[in-house]
Formats: C-alpha cells, sequence, structure tokens
C-alpha cells in the first residue's frame, strides 16, 4: 500500500525524535510472526519504556541519518522492527529477548549502542544491564558497606565489655 509524502515525513519524524531520545535499539525480523503475538510484543514494550515501531527501511535508513544510530544501515534488510529504549539501555533488549524466548520466527538482526553496531548474540549483554533503580540500589549498597561496618566494630568493643563483665559475674557466683 502507498503511503502519502505527507505520512512518510510524519513517521521519518517520529522515529529520529524517538532516536535522539534513545540510549539503545535493537532491530528484529518479525516474518512469521501472528499479529496477536505482535500486539502483546507492543503491549509488554509500551509497560517497558520501549518505543517499537515496524518502519518501511528506507524511511528508517533516513530517520537515523545523523544520529547515533546511523550504523544500523547495513542492517536494515527485509521487514523490520524497531525497538528503541528511552529510558533504561537494556530495556528494548529484555523484551524482544524474552519476546524471542516464546517465538521460533522471530529473529533479533542486531542491537546499536553509543554509535556502534553490535551482533544479535550480544543481545544477553545490552538485556543484563541493570535498570536505573538497580543500579542506584547497587551503588547505595556499596557506599553504604563500610559506614555499616564501623558501626558494626565501633558497637562490639561495649558489647565485648559486657560480656567479659557478665563472665566475671558469672564465675564469681560459681565460686560462692
Amino acid at each position: 500500500m502507498a503511503i502519502r509524502l505527507e505520512d512518510k515525513q510524519q513517521i521519518v519524524s517520529e522515529v529520529n525524535q524517538a532516536a535522539v531520545s534513545a540510549m539503545s535499539a535493537v532491530i528484529a525480523d518479525y516474518r512469521g510472526v501472528t499479529v496477536t503475538d505482535l500486539t502483546a510484543l507492543r503491549k509488554t514494550a509500551r509497560e517497558g519504556g520501549v518505543y517499537l515501531r515496524v518502519v518501511r527501511n528506507t524511511l528508517l535508513k533516513r530517520a537515523v541519518a545523523g544520529t547515533e544510530f546511523e550504523c544500523l544501515g547495513p542492517v536494515l534488510k527485509g521487514p523490520t522492527i524497531l525497538a528503541f529504549s528511552i529510558e533504561d539501555p537494556g530495556a528494548a533488549a529484555r523484551v524482544l529477548k524474552d519476546f524471542a524466548k516464546g517465538n521460533d520466527k522471530f529473529e533479533v538482526k542486531a542491537l546499536a549502542v553509543g554509535g556502534k553496531l553490535l551482533p544479535a548474540d550480544q543481545i544477553d549483554v545490552l538485556a543484563s544491564l541493570p535498570t536505573y533503580d538497580q543500579a542506584i540500589a547497587t551503588l547505595m549498597s556499596v557506599m553504604l558497606a563500610p559506614v555499616t561496618k564501623l558501626a558494626r566494630t565501633i558497637n562490639e568493643v561495649p558489647a565485648k565489655v559486657t560480656r567479659c563483665v557478665a563472665a566475671v559475674r558469672d564465675q564469681k557466683q560459681e565460686a560462692a
């Protein structure tokens, strides 16, 4: 079906805006996946903060031109579904990886992070990146560990004295 020029310009503009604000991108081949499954994928992507769109390759090349995702150009062949991680760099990789587990026909083609094109087998690395909240929690636990250890060490001195006095008391009671 032919798309009007105005619609093409709108699609390119929308995808370009998403590309400018995105942290990472994942490209996949959705050939053979049912509409019901794609609808479920779109719902999961929305819930995960992932921009998901099926775009013609020529429009996608124009949309990512001048962005850090321009490196995706050589991979754009055949039916392509595009996922941009907007808030969390690993969100799109997690969503598409989980979807690919349940759908044998769904195939991840490539990833792009920081202007670098990565092969599809690197999706596990990108998907295992912690979310923002997980990274903050890890950082806080690392920062809190020395303070906690110091507090325990300082608290241990009076506890040792108390245990020593109690042991002397018990020893004197037994002797009497």
